[in-house]
Protein backbone atom coordinates (compact mmCIF):
# COMPACT_ATOMS: atom_id res chain seq x y z
CA UNK A 1 0.00 0.00 0.00
CA UNK A 2 1.48 3.63 -0.34
CA UNK A 3 3.02 4.69 2.95
CA UNK A 4 0.94 7.02 5.15
CA UNK A 5 3.17 9.44 7.53
CA UNK A 6 3.64 9.33 11.16
CA UNK A 7 3.54 13.30 12.00
CA UNK A 8 3.49 13.15 15.81
CA UNK A 9 2.90 10.34 18.09
CA UNK A 10 2.38 9.94 21.98
CA UNK A 11 0.79 7.91 24.52
CA UNK A 12 0.21 8.16 28.43
CA UNK A 13 0.25 5.44 30.20
CA UNK A 14 1.53 4.02 34.03
CA UNK A 15 4.50 4.89 32.59
CA UNK A 16 3.83 8.63 32.88
CA UNK A 17 2.69 11.06 30.40
CA UNK A 18 4.29 11.23 26.91
CA UNK A 19 6.68 9.14 24.66
CA UNK A 20 9.70 9.98 26.69
CA UNK A 21 8.18 8.50 30.17
CA UNK A 22 7.45 5.37 27.69
CA UNK A 23 10.91 5.36 26.29
CA UNK A 24 13.12 5.55 29.76
CA UNK A 25 11.00 2.88 31.57
CA UNK A 26 11.47 0.27 28.51
CA UNK A 27 14.93 0.82 28.79
CA UNK A 28 15.49 0.79 32.27
CA UNK A 29 12.58 -1.93 32.52
CA UNK A 30 11.11 0.31 35.11
CA UNK A 31 7.71 -1.21 35.16
CA UNK A 32 4.39 0.65 35.97
CA UNK A 33 2.09 -1.83 38.12
CA UNK A 34 1.22 -1.62 41.19
CA UNK A 35 -1.16 -3.33 43.54
CA UNK A 36 -4.82 -2.76 43.10
CA UNK A 37 -5.92 0.75 44.85
CA UNK A 38 -8.95 1.44 42.42
CA UNK A 39 -12.21 1.58 43.59
CA UNK A 40 -13.89 1.18 47.20
CA UNK A 41 -13.39 -2.23 46.82
CA UNK A 42 -10.38 -3.47 45.73
CA UNK A 43 -9.84 -6.70 44.13
CA UNK A 44 -6.62 -8.20 44.81
CA UNK A 45 -4.43 -8.24 41.86
CA UNK A 46 -2.24 -5.76 40.23
CA UNK A 47 -3.22 -2.53 37.89
CA UNK A 48 -1.38 0.07 35.98
CA UNK A 49 -2.93 2.86 36.64
CA UNK A 50 -2.09 7.03 36.08
CA UNK A 51 -1.61 9.11 38.52
CA UNK A 52 -3.52 12.15 38.91
CA UNK A 53 -6.53 12.12 37.07
CA UNK A 54 -8.61 12.81 40.01
CA UNK A 55 -7.44 15.90 40.10
CA UNK A 56 -7.50 17.09 36.57
CA UNK A 57 -11.31 18.19 35.49
CA UNK A 58 -11.56 19.02 32.18
CA UNK A 59 -11.30 22.29 30.93
CA UNK A 60 -14.98 24.51 31.69
CA UNK A 61 -15.90 24.64 28.05
CA UNK A 62 -15.48 20.71 28.09
CA UNK A 63 -17.24 20.23 31.06
CA UNK A 64 -20.51 18.26 29.88
CA UNK A 65 -18.11 15.60 28.87
CA UNK A 66 -16.09 15.10 32.50
CA UNK A 67 -15.33 11.71 33.32
CA UNK A 68 -12.18 9.72 34.04
CA UNK A 69 -12.46 8.41 29.87
CA UNK A 70 -11.98 11.45 28.86
CA UNK A 71 -9.92 13.09 31.13
CA UNK A 72 -7.02 10.98 30.12
CA UNK A 73 -8.22 11.36 26.43
CA UNK A 74 -7.69 15.20 27.47
CA UNK A 75 -4.45 14.68 29.43
CA UNK A 76 -3.23 11.81 26.50
CA UNK A 77 -3.72 14.86 23.95
CA UNK A 78 -1.65 16.89 25.22
CA UNK A 79 1.35 15.73 24.89
CA UNK A 80 4.33 15.27 22.44
CA UNK A 81 3.79 18.43 20.47
CA UNK A 82 0.36 16.60 19.01
CA UNK A 83 -1.42 20.38 19.44
CA UNK A 84 0.50 22.16 17.19
CA UNK A 85 0.88 19.50 14.33
CA UNK A 86 -2.62 18.84 15.01
CA UNK A 87 -3.10 22.68 14.14
CA UNK A 88 -0.36 22.19 11.15
CA UNK A 89 -2.53 19.31 9.56
CA UNK A 90 -6.23 21.72 10.02
CA UNK A 91 -3.59 24.56 8.15
CA UNK A 92 -2.73 22.56 5.67
CA UNK A 93 -5.62 20.85 4.52
CA UNK A 94 -9.02 22.29 6.22
CA UNK A 95 -10.94 21.06 9.76
CA UNK A 96 -13.20 18.84 7.30
CA UNK A 97 -10.04 16.94 5.30
CA UNK A 98 -8.99 15.69 8.90
CA UNK A 99 -10.71 12.73 9.90
CA UNK A 100 -10.95 11.04 13.68
CA UNK A 101 -10.81 7.87 14.10
CA UNK A 102 -10.44 7.00 17.85
CA UNK A 103 -10.69 3.19 19.49
CA UNK A 104 -12.38 2.63 23.33
CA UNK A 105 -13.42 -0.76 25.06
CA UNK A 106 -15.48 0.40 27.77
CA UNK A 107 -15.23 3.97 27.00
CA UNK A 108 -16.80 5.97 29.89
CA UNK A 109 -19.17 3.32 31.72
CA UNK A 110 -17.46 4.39 34.70
CA UNK A 111 -19.22 7.51 34.75
CA UNK A 112 -22.00 4.95 34.50
CA UNK A 113 -21.13 2.91 36.98
CA UNK A 114 -20.67 6.22 39.53
CA UNK A 115 -25.11 7.27 38.42
CA UNK A 116 -26.34 3.71 39.14
CA UNK A 117 -24.61 3.44 42.41
CA UNK A 118 -25.47 7.45 43.44
CA UNK A 119 -28.87 6.95 42.49
CA UNK A 120 -29.21 3.63 44.73
CA UNK A 121 -27.46 5.55 48.16
CA UNK A 122 -29.74 7.93 47.42
CA UNK A 123 -32.99 5.99 46.58
CA UNK A 124 -33.56 7.76 43.34
CA UNK A 125 -35.30 6.63 40.44
CA UNK A 126 -32.81 8.48 37.81
CA UNK A 127 -29.41 9.56 38.10
CA UNK A 128 -27.92 12.59 39.89
CA UNK A 129 -28.54 15.42 37.91
CA UNK A 130 -24.42 16.17 37.35
CA UNK A 131 -24.33 13.03 35.35
CA UNK A 132 -27.60 13.43 33.03
CA UNK A 133 -25.35 13.94 30.32
CA UNK A 134 -26.36 11.24 27.99
CA UNK A 135 -23.43 11.28 25.94
CA UNK A 136 -20.95 10.47 28.26
CA UNK A 137 -23.60 6.93 29.05
CA UNK A 138 -22.14 6.00 25.27
CA UNK A 139 -19.90 3.83 23.38
CA UNK A 140 -18.93 7.34 21.05
CA UNK A 141 -18.32 9.57 23.67
CA UNK A 142 -14.58 9.30 23.44
CA UNK A 143 -15.00 10.63 19.85
CA UNK A 144 -17.54 13.02 20.30
CA UNK A 145 -15.80 14.44 23.45
CA UNK A 146 -12.85 14.37 21.16
CA UNK A 147 -14.33 15.99 18.26
CA UNK A 148 -15.29 19.01 20.13
CA UNK A 149 -12.19 18.97 21.98
CA UNK A 150 -10.02 18.90 18.78
CA UNK A 151 -12.25 21.38 16.37
CA UNK A 152 -12.08 18.79 13.25
CA UNK A 153 -15.06 18.27 11.35
CA UNK A 154 -14.06 15.48 9.12
CA UNK A 155 -15.68 11.67 9.69
CA UNK A 156 -15.78 11.05 13.13
CA UNK A 157 -16.13 7.48 14.28
CA UNK A 158 -15.59 5.39 17.42
CA UNK A 159 -14.05 2.06 17.02
CA UNK A 160 -14.80 -0.54 19.70
CA UNK A 161 -13.77 -4.39 19.17
CA UNK A 162 -12.49 -4.86 22.41
CA UNK A 163 -8.65 -5.27 22.56
CA UNK A 164 -8.07 -4.54 19.07
CA UNK A 165 -9.60 -1.28 18.95
CA UNK A 166 -7.38 1.25 19.05
CA UNK A 167 -5.19 -0.52 16.41
CA UNK A 168 -8.04 -1.12 13.97
CA UNK A 169 -7.88 2.78 14.43
CA UNK A 170 -4.93 2.71 12.13
CA UNK A 171 -6.35 0.81 8.95
CA UNK A 172 -9.50 2.79 9.13
CA UNK A 173 -7.78 6.19 8.79
CA UNK A 174 -5.37 4.34 5.53
CA UNK A 175 -8.73 3.78 4.09
CA UNK A 176 -10.05 7.27 4.36
CA UNK A 177 -6.86 8.72 3.39
CA UNK A 178 -6.24 6.14 0.28
CA UNK A 179 -9.77 6.95 -0.74
CA UNK A 180 -9.71 10.50 -0.87
CA UNK A 181 -12.22 10.90 1.54
CA UNK A 182 -9.81 12.58 4.16
CA UNK A 183 -6.07 14.20 3.56
CA UNK A 184 -5.10 13.04 7.65
CA UNK A 185 -6.70 11.61 10.46
CA UNK A 186 -5.94 11.58 13.98
CA UNK A 187 -5.83 8.26 15.09
CA UNK A 188 -5.60 6.71 18.73
CA UNK A 189 -7.69 5.17 21.80
CA UNK A 190 -8.69 5.72 25.48
CA UNK A 191 -9.76 2.86 28.16
CA UNK A 192 -9.48 3.76 31.92
CA UNK A 193 -10.20 1.24 34.47
CA UNK A 194 -13.66 0.98 36.00
CA UNK A 195 -15.35 -2.14 38.14
CA UNK A 196 -16.95 -3.11 35.08
CA UNK A 197 -12.96 -4.21 33.52
CA UNK A 198 -12.06 -5.02 36.70
CA UNK A 199 -14.42 -7.81 38.12
CA UNK A 200 -15.82 -8.33 34.88
CA UNK A 201 -12.01 -9.79 34.01
CA UNK A 202 -11.65 -11.54 36.79
CA UNK A 203 -15.37 -13.23 36.32
CA UNK A 204 -14.24 -14.78 33.55
CA UNK A 205 -11.08 -16.15 35.64
CA UNK A 206 -9.08 -14.03 34.01
CA UNK A 207 -7.03 -12.07 36.18
CA UNK A 208 -3.59 -13.09 38.02
CA UNK A 209 -3.32 -11.87 41.91
CA UNK A 210 0.24 -10.97 41.23
CA UNK A 211 1.92 -9.18 38.14
CA UNK A 212 1.91 -10.48 34.78
CA UNK A 213 4.08 -12.81 33.84
CA UNK A 214 4.20 -13.02 29.97
CA UNK A 215 4.85 -15.93 28.30
CA UNK A 216 6.15 -17.38 31.57
CA UNK A 217 5.32 -21.29 32.22
CA UNK A 218 3.44 -20.37 35.50
CA UNK A 219 1.78 -17.35 34.09
CA UNK A 220 -1.61 -17.35 35.66
CA UNK A 221 -3.59 -14.50 34.18
CA UNK A 222 -3.05 -10.60 33.48
CA UNK A 223 -2.61 -7.19 35.29
CA UNK A 224 -5.55 -4.72 33.75
CA UNK A 225 -4.27 -0.88 32.73
CA UNK A 226 -5.43 2.57 31.69
CA UNK A 227 -4.12 4.35 28.78
CA UNK A 228 -4.21 6.80 25.97
CA UNK A 229 -2.44 8.10 22.71
CA UNK A 230 -2.50 9.47 19.66
CA UNK A 231 -0.81 9.31 16.28
CA UNK A 232 -1.84 12.08 13.28
CA UNK A 233 -1.34 10.27 10.00
CA UNK A 234 -1.20 12.09 6.58
CA UNK A 235 -0.67 11.24 2.83
CA UNK A 236 3.08 10.72 2.63
CA UNK A 237 5.03 12.31 -0.43
CA UNK A 238 7.02 10.29 -2.92
CA UNK A 239 10.53 9.61 -1.02
CA UNK A 240 9.85 11.46 2.29
CA UNK A 241 11.53 10.07 5.34
CA UNK A 242 10.41 9.86 8.67
CA UNK A 243 8.50 7.14 10.42
CA UNK A 244 5.36 5.54 8.85
CA UNK A 245 2.60 2.72 8.80
CA UNK A 246 3.25 0.36 5.82
CA UNK A 247 0.76 -2.34 6.42
CA UNK A 248 -1.91 -3.50 8.00
CA UNK A 249 -3.38 -6.62 8.59
CA UNK A 250 -6.89 -7.90 9.54
CA UNK A 251 -9.56 -11.21 10.22
CA UNK A 252 -12.07 -11.83 12.52
CA UNK A 253 -12.25 -15.38 13.20
CA UNK A 254 -15.31 -15.44 15.08
CA UNK A 255 -14.09 -18.55 16.73
CA UNK A 256 -15.41 -17.81 20.66
CA UNK A 257 -16.83 -15.37 22.33
CA UNK A 258 -13.56 -14.54 24.46
CA UNK A 259 -11.18 -17.23 23.60
CA UNK A 260 -8.36 -17.33 20.55
CA UNK A 261 -8.72 -19.93 17.69
CA UNK A 262 -6.49 -22.97 18.84
CA UNK A 263 -4.35 -22.80 15.72
CA UNK A 264 -4.32 -19.07 15.95
CA UNK A 265 -6.04 -18.78 12.60
CA UNK A 266 -6.80 -15.12 13.04
CA UNK A 267 -3.91 -14.15 14.62
CA UNK A 268 -2.02 -15.42 11.63
CA UNK A 269 -4.25 -14.46 8.93
CA UNK A 270 -3.73 -10.92 10.28
CA UNK A 271 0.11 -10.95 9.93
CA UNK A 272 0.37 -12.06 6.60
CA UNK A 273 -2.21 -9.72 5.45
CA UNK A 274 -0.11 -6.77 7.10
CA UNK A 275 2.99 -8.19 6.00
CA UNK A 276 1.82 -8.50 2.22
CA UNK A 277 -0.03 -5.06 2.21
CA UNK A 278 3.86 -3.34 3.50
CA UNK A 279 5.32 -5.66 0.69
CA UNK A 280 7.89 -7.18 2.96
CA UNK A 281 9.14 -10.73 4.11
CA UNK A 282 8.56 -11.69 7.43
CA UNK A 283 12.39 -11.75 8.07
CA UNK A 284 12.77 -8.29 7.45
CA UNK A 285 10.74 -7.59 10.47
CA UNK A 286 13.01 -6.46 13.35
CA UNK A 287 10.49 -5.94 16.24
CA UNK A 288 7.21 -7.49 17.04
CA UNK A 289 5.19 -6.44 19.91
CA UNK A 290 3.12 -9.16 20.73
CA UNK A 291 -0.38 -9.54 22.07
CA UNK A 292 0.61 -11.30 24.88
CA UNK A 293 -1.94 -10.75 27.70
CA UNK A 294 -0.21 -13.97 30.44
CA UNK A 295 -3.41 -15.96 30.20
CA UNK A 296 -2.12 -19.52 29.17
CA UNK A 297 -4.60 -19.66 25.90
CA UNK A 298 -3.72 -16.41 24.59
CA UNK A 299 -0.09 -16.68 24.81
CA UNK A 300 0.65 -20.03 23.60
CA UNK A 301 -1.78 -19.89 20.66
CA UNK A 302 0.13 -16.49 19.36
CA UNK A 303 3.50 -18.01 20.15
CA UNK A 304 2.69 -20.47 17.82
CA UNK A 305 1.70 -18.73 15.32
CA UNK A 306 4.55 -16.57 15.51
CA UNK A 307 6.94 -19.31 15.28
CA UNK A 308 4.87 -20.68 12.04
CA UNK A 309 5.31 -17.59 10.33
CA UNK A 310 9.00 -15.57 11.49
CA UNK A 311 12.34 -17.00 11.93
CA UNK A 312 14.39 -17.42 14.52
CA UNK A 313 16.10 -14.17 14.13
CA UNK A 314 12.81 -12.29 15.29
CA UNK A 315 12.61 -10.31 18.75
CA UNK A 316 9.32 -10.37 19.92
CA UNK A 317 7.94 -9.60 23.39
CA UNK A 318 4.85 -8.47 25.02
CA UNK A 319 5.06 -5.01 26.83
CA UNK A 320 2.18 -5.89 28.96
CA UNK A 321 4.03 -6.46 32.16
CA UNK A 322 5.30 -2.50 31.96
CA UNK A 323 1.62 -1.52 31.51
CA UNK A 324 -0.77 -3.65 31.95
CA UNK A 325 -3.47 -4.39 28.95
CA UNK A 326 -4.83 -1.56 28.50
CA UNK A 327 -7.63 -2.74 26.59
CA UNK A 328 -8.81 -0.41 23.70
CA UNK A 329 -5.92 1.63 24.00
CA UNK A 330 -3.46 -1.40 23.65
CA UNK A 331 -3.53 -1.06 20.29
CA UNK A 332 -1.99 2.60 20.18
CA UNK A 333 -0.04 2.28 23.28
CA UNK A 334 2.13 -0.82 21.72
CA UNK A 335 2.06 0.90 18.46
CA UNK A 336 4.14 3.65 20.07
CA UNK A 337 6.51 1.20 21.44
CA UNK A 338 7.18 -0.31 18.34
CA UNK A 339 7.33 3.41 17.17
CA UNK A 340 10.07 3.81 19.92
CA UNK A 341 11.80 0.43 18.62
CA UNK A 342 12.05 2.07 15.52
CA UNK A 343 13.57 5.18 16.25
CA UNK A 344 15.40 4.08 18.97
CA UNK A 345 16.62 0.87 18.35
CA UNK A 346 15.65 -0.24 21.67
CA UNK A 347 13.92 -3.80 21.29
CA UNK A 348 11.89 -4.16 24.69
CA UNK A 349 11.78 -7.88 26.73
CA UNK A 350 9.59 -9.01 29.15
CA UNK A 351 8.99 -7.94 32.58
CA UNK A 352 8.14 -10.22 35.45
CA UNK A 353 9.03 -13.62 33.79
CA UNK A 354 11.85 -15.83 34.41
CA UNK A 355 10.93 -19.06 32.46
CA UNK A 356 10.10 -19.58 28.87
CA UNK A 357 7.08 -21.60 28.46
CA UNK A 358 8.33 -24.76 26.23
CA UNK A 359 5.39 -23.92 23.39
CA UNK A 360 7.36 -20.67 23.09
CA UNK A 361 9.77 -20.12 19.54
CA UNK A 362 13.10 -18.58 20.00
CA UNK A 363 11.32 -15.52 18.71
CA UNK A 364 10.18 -14.77 22.12
CA UNK A 365 12.94 -12.78 23.81
CA UNK A 366 12.80 -11.89 27.39
CA UNK A 367 15.64 -9.92 27.29
CA UNK A 368 15.96 -6.32 26.47
CA UNK A 369 18.04 -5.64 22.91
CA UNK A 370 19.89 -2.36 21.23
CA UNK A 371 19.96 -2.51 17.61
CA UNK A 372 18.56 -0.91 14.43
CA UNK A 373 16.03 -2.22 12.54
CA UNK A 374 14.24 -1.51 9.57
CA UNK A 375 10.81 -2.29 10.53
CA UNK A 376 8.33 -3.27 13.53
CA UNK A 377 5.22 -4.36 14.27
CA UNK A 378 2.46 -4.88 16.69
CA UNK A 379 -0.42 -7.34 17.54
CA UNK A 380 -3.70 -6.80 19.05
CA UNK A 381 -6.17 -9.74 19.44
CA UNK A 382 -9.93 -8.98 20.60
CA UNK A 383 -12.41 -10.90 21.88
CA UNK A 384 -14.61 -12.56 19.70
CA UNK A 385 -11.57 -13.53 17.56
CA UNK A 386 -10.89 -9.74 15.92
CA UNK A 387 -6.90 -9.31 15.08
CA UNK A 388 -5.23 -6.75 13.42
CA UNK A 389 -1.80 -6.45 13.13
CA UNK A 390 0.38 -3.36 12.07
CA UNK A 391 3.50 -2.95 10.41
CA UNK A 392 5.52 0.47 10.87
CA UNK A 393 8.95 1.45 8.97
CA UNK A 394 10.51 4.61 7.92
CA UNK A 395 10.59 6.27 4.63
CA UNK A 396 13.64 6.14 2.40
CA UNK A 397 14.53 9.20 3.28
CA UNK A 398 15.19 8.86 6.97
Amino acid sequence: MPPIAIRAWSATTALGPGVAAQAQALAARRGGLRRNDFGPAPLPTWIGRVDGLEDAPLPAHLAGWECRNNRLAWLSLQQDGLPEALAALVARHGADRVALVVGTSTSSIGASEEGYARAQADGAACFPEDLRRPIVHTPHSLGDFLQHASGLRGPCMTVATACSSSAKVFAQAARLIHAGVVDAALVGGVDTLCGSVLFGFNALGLVSPEPCRPFDAGRDGLSLGEAGGFALLERATPGEGGLQLRGYGESSDAHHMSAPHPEGLGASLAMRDALARAGIDAGEVGYLNLHGTSTPANDAIEARAVADLFPDTLHASSTKGWTGHTLGAAGIVESVIALIALRDGVLPGILNSATPDPGCGPQVRFDNAQRAIDYAMNNSFGFGGNNCSLVFGRGAAA
